[in-house]
C-alpha cells in the first residue's frame, strides 16, 4: 500500500467512511500519488479546532457548510461530531436551517448588488427571515455562520453585512477569520468526498 493510499484510508476512517469508499476525485489524487492528500488531512483535521471557537461551534460551521454544499458524506460526519459536542437538536437544526436561509439571501443580495439598479432595491424582498430573529445558538455565532456561508457563496454585499453587524457586536477579525478559514476547508474536503 502506497503512502497515497494510507493517507486516504486514515482520512476516510475518520470520517466513518469505508475504506474502499472512493471518489473519482480521491481515485485520481491517489492515482498521482498527490502529495495534496496530506495537506488535505492535516487542513481539514484544522477545522475540528480553534482558538477562537468552540469544538460544538467548528462543528456546527462545519455543518452548515457540508449543507451549504450539498455533500452528504460531510453533513453526516459533521452532524455526529457536532452531536459528539453535545450540541442540541435544535443547535444542529438551526445550522441546517441558516444554510438554506443564506443559499436563497445570497441569491437575491446577490442579484441586487450586480445589477446595481435603485428599482430593485425598493421592491421589498418578502423572504421570511424569523431563524435570524432569534436563533437558538445565539446572534453572534448565528451571524458568523451566515458570514462563512455567504463568502462560500460569494455575495460580497451579504459578506459585508455580516462582518459588520459581527464587529458592532464585539467579534475579533480573529473569530471571524476563523469561521470563513473553516468553511473554506470543509469545502475543498468536498470537492474530493462527496
Amino acid at each position: 500500500m502506497n503512502e497515497s493510499t494510507e493517507i486516504i484510508n486514515e482520512l476516510l476512517q475518520g470520517l466513518g467512511l469505508d475504506t474502499g469508499f472512493r471518489t473519482d476525485s480521491l481515485s485520481l489524487l491517489e492515482k498521482g500519488e498527490s502529495r495534496y492528500l496530506r495537506d488535505l488531512k492535516l487542513n481539514f483535521t484544522s477545522t475540528l479546532t480553534s482558538e477562537q471557537l468552540s469544538t460544538k461551534e467548528c462543528a456546527l460551521l462545519g455543518l452548515a457548510t457540508a449543507v451549504n454544499n450539498n455533500n452528504a458524506p460531510l453533513t453526516a460526519y459533521f452532524t455526529r461530531y457536532a452531536k459528539e459536542q453535545e450540541a442540541t437538536a435544535a443547535e444542529i437544526g438551526e445550522a441546517v436551517g441558516c444554510a438554506s436561509l443564506l443559499a436563497s439571501n445570497n441569491i437575491f443580495y446577490r442579484f441586487r448588488h450586480f445589477t446595481q439598479k435603485e428599482k430593485y432595491t425598493q421592491i421589498p424582498a418578502r423572504i421570511r427571515m424569523q431563524l435570524m430573529m432569534k436563533p437558538v445558538t445565539g446572534k453572534e455565532f448565528f451571524e458568523l455562520m451566515s458570514l462563512a456561508i455567504s463568502a462560500i457563496n460569494g455575495c460580497e454585499m451579504c459578506v459585508n453585512a455580516h462582518e459588520d453587524s459581527l464587529v458592532k457586536l464585539g467579534t475579533t477579525e480573529e473569530c471571524i477569520f476563523d469561521a470563513v478559514k473553516i468553511a473554506s476547508l470543509v469545502t475543498a474536503m468536498g470537492k474530493v468526498v462527496y
